[in-house]
């Protein structure tokens, strides 16, 4: 299993320039009001601009002029995310094609009607070579189905009624076979639709963190506003009192404007990172919080293990020889069509070289085919003899059913096999006259993904708990979460013990994400907090997540909390330099504002700048360079490191904390060299 880092996506500096027609039509005052600090920077520029026209000054029209190009940087970094999203949406528009399907009438006839007219509940025929005309679910048949355009594999899936891989999705393409579709979404909001309206970002609604956030700016800007407000009257009684433009330019120098201007650019480039990872979310609610998750319940097959048990031992009890119940074993799964039955039949011709119908040893049978219900598969020979083999208690209880009682060794030896994370299958038999007897044990062996337990070591150093579900007995469940490293594990987990599981975890405080595709998945996936469904499973599960996973890999789930808590981590590291450099900005302007009166504040002046409006512009000038700066680590995303929360913290604090009070002393101090040159500034 290859470990991914959370997608960042490319960024070019073409990017910025295809984006500043965009950037400039954002300059509307309806849509910079969304953003608090950005609209109080946009009436500053109107402000100046005005003040600059009646009391005409390099000066002031320079002032005036950089806080407008404030602007246009600020809404530029959305418009780079959303630029960005555009391109995929028109690449995932190509992808669309208007289809003619073949509805089913109430007769059982067939009329031909346009994909765009279909209504939920139709059934619609599709054959090999014809496309799907809408989301639906496999009611009859079962197919080969290319889903390349909707998730970039080129290897076909197959898609079937009555089980977990019913699901299919508009647009994609029947390869083989023929299969009957019911219609489950309205035209317009398939699964391709909802991708395309997710990554072009059009409607996104802010989360609740984002909204948070905005309000704490938003105060920030208040209290700033205050402050700058009290030093009028302050200057005044100072004699120096400043202008209507300098006060403006130091109220844009304090406020938060750096955070303020990428916190949409951030939201939507964590979407984008979600989406190249082929994954729709519901909002970025649901990113966000995949970025706080405390617990993550995982599968066990196909997403901790393989999935393909394989037989690899016969273990004949006492008195019984090995190629006698190899025999039995391999006759006994002729007709069970599981992983597991073929396997054994393949063990038993592999080492033993028992072929079964082709050496016309199998004759006058009755086979028995496995049922989930019986949990049993075998054989009636024509001479009398029965032969059964599956799961433990259901081979003894049949066992005990026909007169027979299983040896003493028979359950130490099962026990042992799933002590050591194997599973156990009974093999047992009846011949005429005598009581049925075990024969012996097939061991199967789930194996355990590489790197997973890795994995899992990630999760735990970031203060993740991992809970393992499973259908096996608890030995063996135990043994499967030892072997991959999980901190806790629930076998024999029905749908109710999920969602008890969920519900007690998410009473303890914590949030809890899970992936799951069938229809009994579905209760437990709308209780999460982060409920990731497969593409490929049932329409229940995809409804009751609040994601979907295209390539329907339920290891995704661990990306995605990389990828919210990349989300998390990048606008805190963000937050914490825009703040930090507020600081500097403060010993930039308010010596610059007083010294002409109280000399001794020259000594806060300590970058050594040129001169009083030198300073205010070189300070206004970074304001706004400072956001371009930061847009490519807006849309890419602070480095993520598996750690915990406090190490994180310590690392921002040193890194961004620390970086945004050093970069604008050294970034003010040599625009100063240039601006003091320019002719009227004094």
């Amino acid at each position: 299993m290859t470990h991914h880092p959370p997608g960042r996506g490319e960024f070019t500096p073409r990017q910025l320039a295809a984006a500043l027609p965009d950037a400039a039509r954002k300059l509307d005052p309806r849509h910079t009001i969304r953003a608090p600090v950005v609209f109080v920077v946009w009436i500053g520029s109107l402000v100046t601009t005005v003040a600059a026209i009646v009391d005409p000054s390099f000066f002031g029209f320079a002032i005036a002029a950089w806080l407008w190009v404030t602007v246009l940087f600020a809404n530029l970094a959305e418009a780079v995310a959303e630029g960005r999203g555009r391109a995929q949406a028109e690449a995932l528009r190509r992808t669309k094609q208007e289809t003619v399907a073949r509805r089913l009438r109430p007769d059982g006839g067939e009329e031909r009607v346009p994909g765009p007219r279909l209504a939920v509940g139709d059934l619609v025929v599709v054959e090999a070579g014809e496309l799907i005309p809408g989301d639906g679910e496999v009611v009859d048949g079962v197919a080969s189905v290319d889903e390349s355009t909707m998730t970039g594999e080129s290897a076909p899936v197959i898609r079937e009624s009555g089980g977990d891989r019913s699901s299919v999705t508009g647009g994609t393409r029947v390869l083989s076979d023929r299969i009957t579709v019911r219609v489950t979404t309205r035209p317009g909001e398939g699964f391709l639709d909802r991708m395309i309206t997710l990554v072009e970002g059009a409607s996104r609604q802010q989360t609740p963190n984002e909204i948070a956030l905005n309000i704490l700016l938003a105060s920030l800007t208040l209290v700033f506003l205050l402050a700058v407000a009290t030093l009028q009257p302050l200057a005044a009684y100072a004699g120096r009192q400043q202008t209507l433009t300098v006060l403006t330019a130091l109220l844009v120098c304090l406020i938060p404007t750096t955070i303020g201007a990428l916190l949409s650019a951030i939201g939507i480039a964590g979407m984008d990172r979600l989406v190249r990872r082929n994954v729709i979310a519901v909002s970025g609610r649901a990113v966000e919080a995949a970025g706080d998750v405390n617990t993550l319940l995982l599968d066990k097959t196909g997403t901790i293990t393989l999935g393909n048990r394989q037989a690899t031992e016969f273990i004949p009890v006492t008195g019984v020889d090995e190629h006698e119940l190899a025999e039995a074993a391999q006759l006994s799964s002729l007709a069970d069509e599981t992983p597991e039955g073929r396997s054994v039949v393949v063990l038993a011709k592999n080492r033993y070289g028992l072929r079964g119908r082709e050496e016309g040893r199998v004759t006058d049978v009755t086979f028995v085919p496995f049922s989930a219900h019986t949990r049993m598969s075998g054989v009636d020979l024509g001479d009398g003899r029965r032969i059964r083999k599956g799961a433990s208690t259901a081979v003894m209880k049949w066992v005990r059913a026909e007169g027979g009682r299983p040896a003493d060794t028979v359950g130490p030896l099962v026990e042992a096999i799933a002590g050591e994370g194997g599973t156990p299958l009974l093999v047992a038999e009846r011949t005429p006259g005598e009581p049925a007897r075990v024969l012996g044990v097939i061991r199967l062996r789930d194996i355990v993904k590489a790197g997973i337990r890795e994995r899992f070591a990630e999760l735990h150093r970031m203060g993740i708990s991992t809970v393992m579900i499973t259908g096996d007995n608890p030995a063996t469940a135990a043994a499967i979460a030892r072997e991959a490293g999980v901190d806790r594990h629930l076998a024999e987990a029905t749908p109710e013990d999920k969602m008890e599981l969920i519900r007690r975890e998410q009473a303890a405080g914590r949030l809890v994400a899970m992936t799951g595709d069938g229809t009994n998945d579905a209760p437990a996936l709308a209780q999460a907090d982060v409920g990731v469904a497969m593409n490929a499973g049932t329409m229940a599960a995809k409804e009751a997540g609040n994601m979907v996973d295209l390539d329907s890999n339920p290891t995704k789930l661990i990306e995605i909390v990389a990828i919210g808590k990349q989300l998390l981590i990048t606008r805190g590291a963000l937050t914490t330099f825009s703040i930090a450099n507020d600081v500097a900005k403060y010993f930039a302007i308010i010596p610059a504002m007083f010294t002409g009166v109280h000399p001794q504040l020259d000594r806060l002046n300590v970058m050594g700048l040129a001169s009083a409006q030198s300073a205010i512009l070189s300070a206004v000038v970074f304001n706004a360079l400072v956001i371009v700066a930061l847009v490519p680590v807006a849309l890419r995303g602070v480095r993520y490191r598996p750690t915990s929360a406090a190490a994180m913290l310590r690392r921002n604090l040193a890194v961004y904390g620390l970086g945004g009070l050093v970069t604008p002393f050294v970034g003010i101090k040599l625009i100063d060299l240039v601006v003091h040159l320019l002719p009227g500034i004094r």
